[in-house]
């Protein structure tokens, strides 16, 4: 089969914030060095940073401090996350939202005084959460768009990447494999520096809040490539995703962290405000917290007439409400709903993923001239991610893996390897599977997927659930691989596509899934209801799954976490009577 070839500096997958601050780096560090982004559906269109509606973490008010963040991330994620990742995250949020101001040009809100204004988040010690009312991201990536087109980098879109190709000679990474989209066409990319910003997106679960593109591509072509992912068990559940009924596609999508920063009240379906029950701080916990609460009161069968449970926020005065949040209650108002002066149904929505790809500070892989940064990553966040904290992760590293690549390049290690040949035709080989088998229905397969992951690998978790979990996850891909899609017109196929994607999910299920089983303690987001005891924190270790031999086989290792910044127990923050912190950065 006939593939076209194309040569590149540096190839971008994913045009979400850290895709796009990658390019802009790039090309601002180095403006001789070819950058193409390339995205799965359309440029700045694509991708969850555009959906952000929160805000953006980051120490800027008298009173605060980058420790005082890092302290938060760091008990947030419950001692898993990598503390030098951490570090340079909350670290690097100074100076990149100054960027993203001074630089790129967004409007964000303001005190009075001509300061940022900083809304309340859940799980902090300090309202830092910088904002453009509830529609921070399309802020960023309208701006990031305009930066990003005025640099030259160039836009390659309507392009499924589907393979990572090594070198021949095993030196790094060659290029990426893609299909287009628009034709059914193959293309080779070829680049000296290739960087995994793909924005993973679990999808799998019956309630999710990314768009059905979002199918953990990348984290799946990762671990085919050779690379370890490590926190994989840690998939957040942002506890207030809309409950839209069965005839709207808005079900899952965020109601975002700030109504309740703001004084929002969950209530289950008595009307019955219940958050205190579970956390001394209601609504205020953090997202694990609220989630299960809220999942408990759904088990219980206290529930809202579809099956969730109500936000109330009337009591904050409508038109304050509709001022603080007008995309929030337009979205609601489309499917039905008055958020200001009435009720919204919500539900549990599975919103991120912690784990991801073992890379470094500077972006780099274990693979030399693979870079990785943004949700495709592990490490940063641990075993929670605080609401805010997203947005500067995709943005802090974006920026630095567009640094470290124009460097990388320059000091002379990047160069064009020749591709493993064998890969590119495997790649082609898995692509074309489909076509050899009968049609089946893929959408039952794929509701079948998501119930799977939500009833045995969900909020709540348990040996006997997630064992049955992955007894089903076998199934799946037994049924997957025997369901085919007619041989028709390549271009815009999208049964085809909706095949790989299922491929993918099912994949990174079985990831996730294997990293549930073996933690057995609770922790964050993961919540064994059979070990619900968090273990010793100070023998905290992290999972890390690599694939197997060709038989399929993942292996497993349990890594202990290097507290090499400070040791649970410790602080970096001085205590109220004046003592001085117990450790330093």
């Amino acid at each position: 089969m006939q593939i076209e070839r194309i040569k590149t500096d540096i190839l971008i997958l994913g045009s979400g914030g850290a895709g796009l601050f990658a390019a802009l780096h790039a090309r601002q560090a180095d403006p001789s060095l070819e950058v193409m982004v390339t995205v799965k559906g359309l440029m700045g269109k694509s991708g969850c940073t555009r959906m952000v509606q929160g805000g953006y973490n980051v120490a800027l008010s008298a009173g605060d401090s980058v420790e005082r963040h890092f302290m938060d991330t760091i008990a947030g994620g419950k001692w898993l996350p990598r503390q030098d990742l951490a570090w340079r995250l909350v670290e690097g949020a100074i100076e990149r939202v100054q960027e993203l101001e001074n630089e790129l040009g967004c409007f964000f809100d303001r005190n009075p005084d001509g300061t940022l204004h900083q809304k309340a988040f859940a799980g902090q010690s300090f309202d830092r959460t910088v904002h453009k009312s509830d529609l921070t991201g399309i802020e960023i990536i309208n701006r990031l768009m305009e930066q990003v087109r005025g640099a030259g980098a160039r836009a390659m879109e309507d392009h499924r990447a589907i393979e990572l190709v090594p070198a021949r000679d095993g030196s790094g990474i060659s290029g990426v494999l893609f299909i287009d989209i628009r034709s059914g066409k193959y293309r080779f990319v070829q680049a000296k520096a290739v960087l995994l910003a793909t924005g993973a997106g679990p999808t799998m679960f019956l309630y999710h809040t990314p768009s059905g593109e979002k199918t953990c591509d990348g984290l799946a072509m990762a671990l085919r490539y050779g690379l370890k992912l490590r926190d994989m068990e840690m998939v957040q559940f942002h506890p207030t995703g809309l409950l839209g009924g069965p005839d709207t596609r808005m079900t899952g999508t965020v109601l975002e962290e700030g109504l309740r920063g703001a004084g929002g009240y969950l209530l289950n379906g008595a009307g019955d405000r219940f958050m205190l029950d579970y956390d001394a701080r209601g609504e205020r916990a953090t997202r694990d917290v609220v989630s299960r609460g809220i999942y408990a009161e759904m088990r219980a069968g206290r529930t809202s007439p579809m099956g969730g449970v109500y936000i109330q926020m009337n009591h904050l005065g409508p038109e304050k409400v509709r001022k603080s949040f007008p995309g929030m209650v337009n979205r609601c108002a489309d499917c039905g709903f008055d958020l200001a002066g009435g009720l919204v149904e919500v539900v549990p929505t599975a919103h991120y993923l912690m784990g991801g790809v073992e890379f470094e500070v500077d972006c780099s892989t274990a693979s030399p001239g693979l870079f990785a940064a943004g949700e495709d990553c592990g490490g940063v966040h641990g075993a929670n991610r605080l609401g805010g904290n997203g947005v500067a992760n995709s943005t802090v590293f974006g920026g630095i893996a567009g640094d470290s690549m124009a460097a990388y390049i320059r000091r002379g290690d990047g160069a064009w390897r020749d591709p493993d040949e064998r890969v590119i035709d495997a790649g082609v080989a898995r692509a074309e599977f489909p076509f050899s088998r009968p049609g089946g229905v893929l959408l039952d397969q794929r509701e079948a997927l998501s119930k799977t992951m939500w009833n045995d690998v969900g909020v709540l978790r348990t040996r006997a659930g997630i064992e049955r979990g992955l007894e089903k996850l076998a199934a799946h891909r037994t049924e997957l691989a025997a369901t085919g899609v007619q041989d028709g017109q390549r271009g815009f196929n999208l049964t085809w596509h909706d095949w790989l994607n299922l491929d993918s999910l099912t994949t990174i299920s079985r990831v996730i899934a294997t990293a549930a089983l073996a933690r057995e303690d609770s922790r964050g987001a993961h919540f064994r209801e059979d070990f619900p005891q968090t273990s010793d924190l100070n023998a905290s270790c992290y999972t890390q799954v690599r694939a197997g031999d060709d038989s399929g086989a993942l292996h497993l290792e349990m890594i202990p976490v290097s507290f090499d910044i400070v040791r649970p127990g410790q602080s970096l923050i001085a205590d109220e009577a004046g003592a001085p912190p117990m450790a330093t950065a």
